[in-house]
């Protein structure tokens, strides 16, 4: 069915180009391009990677010169304020949306509805993969979920008690916690003794592990496969750095500070201006006739240590100046 859907978008937007060229009159090479307007819907507007989302989404948007960003999203993490929004675009009936989903599934039938209304849908981040939405663009999170518990086997060499940190509803955070608790499991000596929900909430997350700290004195990590541990400089007050390690999703400042000073041993990065710019670029493209070659597009993940974090800011420092 998907394949169905995704064929039928494609025709009915090669007949529109076609058709325009067929009208009396009409000049297709020296028209100008039409102007589009693309939705672009972070989980939360106070979660700060999607800051360079944003800067990314409207870089590629100026690079285009046709293209209109809108960017809308819950003041704070809420699935039903969420839905609202992308309610809301649908009937404004922009020209594309690209969504980071805070529960896919919830969000199914709102998308189906949006491509049923001609609206092409792509997700980043965190994706909707029960709906019709025509492509993702973010990290295989199960392959970055194994990665981190790869790497606390290592740092821990495969024996002690660990603590996981997640949001539950979104899938790509539920994919990375699948993959860490797999990789886990093959180290006999690794005991995973509880799992936190903070509900995208770093004034919770810092609570949560002030107290799972207390409750386990003989943890020798924490595992979150998000970045709420490493958004502030405080929330990692409560871990003793002499025997418990810390693995965090997410390297944005002050991430790289905390790892420079031990309370962080490892740091997974996303492509956070690909998430808005690799959107925007799948949009107009699809509006432009051009589907992408696959519906799920890998952006890769970036492991960060002591040992690479200086070039890593340097290299990030770069990318948020732009181009020169």
């Amino acid at each position: 069915m998907r394949r169905i859907a995704t064929a039928m978008i494609a025709a009915t937007l090669l007949c529109a180009t076609a058709c325009t060229k067929d009208q009396p009159g009409s000049d297709a090479g020296a028209a100008a391009k039409p102007k589009l307007r693309f939705a672009v819907i972070p989980k939360a507007l106070d979660i700060p990677v999607f800051n360079y989302a944003r800067i990314g989404a409207e870089r590629a948007a100026a690079a285009l010169g046709n293209v209109e960003v809108l960017w809308n999203a819950p003041a704070n993490a809420d699935q039903l304020k969420q839905k609202e929004i992308l309610e809301s675009f649908i009937t404004q009936r922009v020209d594309g949306i690209a969504i980071s989903s805070l529960n896919g599934d919830f969000l199914t039938d709102t998308i189906n509805r949006a491509i049923d209304a001609g609206i092409p849908v792509v997700t980043w981040d965190s994706d909707a993969p029960k709906s019709r939405r025509i492509a993702f663009y973010g990290v295989d999170d199960y392959a970055s979920g194994t990665i981190m518990g790869e790497q606390a086997i290592k740092l821990l060499n495969g024996k002690g008690k660990v603590a996981l940190i997640t949001s539950l509803g979104a899938a790509n955070l539920q994919n990375r916690l699948t993959g860490v608790r797999d990789a886990l499991a093959k180290a006999p000596g690794m005991e995973i003794v509880e799992t936190y929900d903070i509900k995208e909430d770093v004034v919770r997350c810092a609570e949560i592990i002030a107290t799972g700290s207390r409750r386990y004195p003989d943890l020798a990590a924490w595992i979150s496969v998000g970045g709420w541990p490493v958004f502030t400089m405080n929330a990692l007050d409560g871990v003793d750095s002499s025997k418990t390690k810390v693995i965090s999703f997410d390297t944005i400042d002050p991430a790289p500070e905390l790892l420079r000073k031990g309370k962080v041993q490892v740091l997974l990065g996303q492509k956070y201006f690909g998430w808005g710019s690799e959107s925007v670029k799948l949009l107009a493209n699809i509006k432009a006739g051009k589907m992408p070659p696959s519906p799920i597009i890998d952006s890769g993940v970036d492991v960060v240590t002591k040992e690479n974090v200086d070039a890593y800011v340097e290299q990030w420092k770069r990318m948020a100046a732009g181009p020169s």
